[in-house]
């Protein structure tokens, strides 16, 4: 059938094929800060699902519910996948996830890093994934060990000064 035939409106519809979120292969090991950071955000999502649901007749509404109930696809699946861990009964001696882990450069420069999910991960609160080289990097050193981290612009030695759950 001819398209001139059709009385949909085409902009009603137009862009509100979202492509899901991809999910990751490896597995969805989470803190419980990191399980309770996910489930805040399925509520903050179901809140502005809500309000964008009251503007029925906006079609920039219509695109923003579609791209809300995407992410909480997503998140939801991040849920039902997530791998619950407490570092409060690691050992204490040795880096896991969920540590925090104070480590001294090659420099003398001294920084903090906690080693956390993928979903949690935020480098800007010193948080990195456990599949990151940094992390890779610290997973399984010992307090007072050296160990090398493999970045593009060259290797950093890092020192363990301490490590926290």
């Amino acid at each position: 059938m001819s398209r001139a035939f059709v009385k949909e409106n085409d902009l009603e519809h137009a862009g509100i094929d979202i492509p899901e979120r991809p999910l990751s292969d490896e597995p969805n090991y989470v803190t419980p800060n990191g399980l309770q950071l996910l489930n805040e955000t399925i509520g903050a999502l179901e809140k502005e699902r809500k309000i964008l649901k009251q503007k029925k007749d906006d079609p920039i509404a219509k695109q923003k519910i579609a791209t809300v109930e995407r992410d909480m696809r997503y998140f939801a699946a991040r849920i039902e996948s997530a791998i619950l861990t407490t570092p409060k009964d690691e050992d204490h001696s040795i880096v896991l996830f969920g540590a925090k882990v104070t480590v001294e450069d090659d420099e003398g420069k001294i920084s903090m890093f906690e080693i956390v999910g993928e979903d949690e991960a935020d480098i800007h609160k010193r948080k990195v994934s456990y599949l990151s080289p940094l992390a890779e990097a610290l997973i399984g050193a010992k307090l007072g060990e050296e160990v090398t981290w493999e970045k593009p612009i060259g290797d950093t030695y890092l020192t363990i000064r301490k490590i926290e759950y």
